[in-house]
């Protein structure tokens, strides 16, 4: 039995050229070898097979049956040993066919995947994007295992060891319907508080947030009169009713239904990340989608 991790690679490959010639000189010149040194590989071939490989013939060397049987295996080999090392081919959207998996929540599909999902579709159109529920305790192994692609979470809370890149800072505004009464100017820091609040818990059922932080360290509070999991939600319940929201300026913008002041009361904004796995770090169609992200947002 011949242990592979034995064989000097190039050995195989001196191999391979001496089948295809049937000549040392010849060989030599194709391996940019001198004759002794394909003569020294031949003898080290001979011996790790077991067989002379190669014998003198009237029209040059003759390969033997051991020869001639590795001859077809070891060509497939090499070849695509070559294909696995030769640089990544370059990544042709407009012929791709690649399912994106991106790991976000309500607030990164409308804010981060919404405005790049156009361009995307234009460049790629054969390739389908599938939008997973983030889970932040699981982003690493997620990534890892590649059951998604790029992840969109606070920076603050990446999972250490994997890629990241800043893709904004979000502040915080008070927003409520367009002609709410209590919006036409920013309230008082009192006035603030008096209104009916909505909140956006996402693990279910909270009323107390960084907003409700920031008014205790003054002493104060608010009244949170509803409660709910995602952001899709509190939209509609601030177009149809008199309650307001402390949301991300960018879940906002632009939006007809909807006015946003400032509020009184300073809450810390936050910074949102792209996640994604070393081993995809380098990938060209990666290094492509995350490009088209970046475009999209500034």
């Amino acid at each position: 039995m011949i242990n592979l991790r034995s064989i000097d690679l190039n050995l195989l490959v001196t191999l391979d050229i001496l089948l295809a010639e049937h000549n040392v000189t010849r060989a030599a010149k194709r391996l940019h070898f001198s004759q002794p040194s394909v003569s020294v590989h031949l003898a080290r071939l001979r011996e790790i097979f077991g067989d002379p490989l190669l014998l003198p013939g009237p029209r040059g060397m003759q390969p033997t049956a051991r020869a001639e049987a590795l001859r077809e295996p070891l060509r497939q080999a090499l070849a695509a040993l070559e294909h696995a090392v030769a640089p990544g081919v370059a990544f042709d959207p407009a012929a791709a066919s690649n399912i994106w998996r991106l790991a976000a929540t309500d607030y990164g599909e409308s804010t981060i995947v919404l405005p790049a999902l156009a361009a995307i579709r234009a460049a790629a159109p054969a390739s389908r994007i599938a939008i997973v529920e983030l889970a932040p305790s699981r982003i690493s192994r997620q990534a890892e295992q590649g059951d998604i692609d790029l992840a969109f979470h606070t920076e603050t809370e990446a999972p250490a060891g994997m890629r990241h890149r800043l893709l904004f800072e979000e502040r915080y505004v008070l927003a409520g319907r367009h002609d709410h009464p209590r919006l036409k100017r920013r309230p008082s820091l009192s006035q603030f508080c008096a209104l009916d609040h909505v909140i956006v818990s996402p693990n279910g059922g909270g009323f107390y947030g960084v907003t409700d932080q920031a008014l205790a360290a003054a002493g104060l509070t608010r009244h949170v009169a509803l409660s709910v999991p995602h952001f899709l939600f509190v939209m509609a319940a601030l177009a149809q009713t008199d309650l307001v929201a402390m949301l991300p300026e960018r879940l906002v913008r632009g939006n007809p239904a909807l006015r946003s002041v400032a509020p009184p009361v300073e809450v810390p904004g936050f910074r949102m990340a792209m996640l994604w796995h070393e081993r995809v770090h380098r990938d060209a169609a990666h290094q492509w989608l995350r490009e088209q992200i970046m475009s999209a947002i500034r």
